[in-house]
C-alpha cells in the first residue's frame, strides 16, 4: 500500500497543536494534523476559560478550540480526524500509523498529544463518571454550588481545586492517603487548605466506592490505619491525582521523564530524535496552561522550520 508523504505532521489538537499548525501553515510546510481521540483536548471539557490573553469577558473552553481550528484551516492546515497508533522512526523519513490501518511518512513530525487525568479505577467512579464524578473541579465545580462535595489528592492541583470549592460548595471533603507529613502540596497550600473553614482533611484515608446509582450521593472511604470505613453523604466526587502524559505510542523511540513526559532540550521543543519535536502538556509538567502550550506549538514549528531549511527539504 502507497504510503502518503508529507513535510510535517502534527499529532494532537489542543492550544500547542493547532497553534504548530498556523505557524506551520504561514511557513508553506503544508501542515497535516490529526486530530487525537479527543479534538481540542483537555479544553473541551473545561467550561470558562478567564485565563487566555485577548478574551476580555472569558470563553468557553470548547469555544476557544473551534476558534483555534478556524484558525489553522484558514492558513492552510490540513485538519484531519484520526489516532496515530504507532510510530517508526528508525529513519531519517518518520513513519506514523493512523487508525492502525494507513501508514504516512514525514519529514518533521510535532507531537502534542497532551495528557489526561488520572483516575482511582473503580468502578463507581467510572459508572458515574458525568454524574457528579468528574476530574476538573474548575470545569464542574459550578454545578454544584452550596452542596457537599469530596476531593480526592495531596498535591498543589488537589489543594488549589479544594480551595476553588470551597468558594461554591457548601463543605469540602478533602480525602489525603497519607499523614500531614507525607502530603506533597507546597506549605503555602496546604496552609490555605488548613485555613479554610469549610474544608475537612480525612488523613489517612482512601476511597472504598462511590455511592449512587444513576447520581453520586456519597462516598465511603477507608482508614489505611484503623482499617475503619465511614459513609459521607455527598453531590460530587473530584479526582486530582495527577495527570498522564500521553506518550505511550513513543516510548520505545523517545525520552522520556520517569513520568512519562517526553524530555526536550531545554530552550526547544527538540526530542531526542532529529526531525521529531514535542509541544504542551506532553512535555510540560509544571505549567500546563493553554498559553503555555500554545507558546510551545509556536516555538516547535519554528523548530520544525529550520531543520528543513537545514537539510533542504523545500
Amino acid at each position: 500500500m502507497m504510503s502518503e508523504r508529507v513535510k510535517c505532521l502534527i499529532i494532537g489538537s489542543g492550544p500547542a497543536g493547532y497553534t504548530a499548525a498556523i505557524y506551520a501553515a504561514r511557513a508553506n510546510m503544508n501542515p497535516v494534523l490529526y486530530q487525537g481521540i479527543q479534538p481540542g483536548g483537555q479544553l473541551t471539557i473545561t467550561t470558562e476559560v478567564e485565563n487566555y490573553p485577548g478574551y476580555p469577558d472569558g470563553v468557553q473552553g470548547p469555544e476557544m478550540m473551534i476558534d483555534f481550528e478556524k484558525q489553522a484551516k484558514k492558513m492552510g492546515a490540513d485538519i484531519r480526524y484520526g489516532i496515530a497508533t504507532k510510530v517508526d522512526f528508525t529513519g531519517p523519513v518518520h513513519k506514523i500509523e493512523i487508525d492502525e490501518k494507513e501508514w504516512i511518512e514525514a519529514d518533521t513530525v510535532i507531537i502534542s498529544t497532551g495528557a489526561s487525568a488520572k483516575w482511582l479505577n473503580l468502578e463507581s467512579e467510572q459508572r458515574l463518571n458525568g454524574y457528579g464524578v468528574s476530574a476538573c473541579a474548575v470545569c464542574d465545580g459550578f454545578f454544584f454550588k452550596g452542596k457537599e462535595v469530596a476531593i480526592v489528592g495531596a498535591g498543589d492541583t488537589a489543594c488549589e481545586e479544594a480551595s476553588y470549592l470551597s468558594k461554591l460548595a457548601s463543605n469540602v471533603h478533602m480525602i489525603v492517603r497519607k499523614n500531614e507529613e507525607g502530603m506533597r502540596a507546597s506549605k503555602v497550600m496546604q496552609e490555605r487548605v488548613k485555613n479554610t473553614g469549610n474544608i475537612k482533611v480525612y488523613w489517612n484515608s482512601e476511597t472504598d466506592e462511590v455511592l449512587g446509582e444513576n447520581k453520586v450521593e456519597g462516598v465511603r472511604i477507608k482508614n489505611v490505619v484503623s482499617g475503619e470505613k465511614q459513609e459521607i453523604p455527598l453531590n460530587a466526587f473530584f479526582v486530582a491525582i495527577g495527570h498522564k502524559p500521553n506518550s505511550d505510542i513513543f516510548k520505545d523511540w523517545l525520552q522520556l521523564d520517569d513520568a512519562g513526559y517526553i524530555i526536550t532540550q531545554p530552550g526547544t521543543s527538540k526530542t531526542n530524535i532529529e526531525g521529531v519535536f514535542a509541544a504542551g502538556d506532553v512535555q510540560d509538567k509544571i505549567y500546563r496552561q493553554a498559553v503555555t502550550a500554545a507558546g510551545s506549538g509556536c516555538m516547535a514549528a519554528l523548530d520544525a522550520e529550520r531543520y528543513l531549511t537545514e537539510k533542504g527539504i523545500h
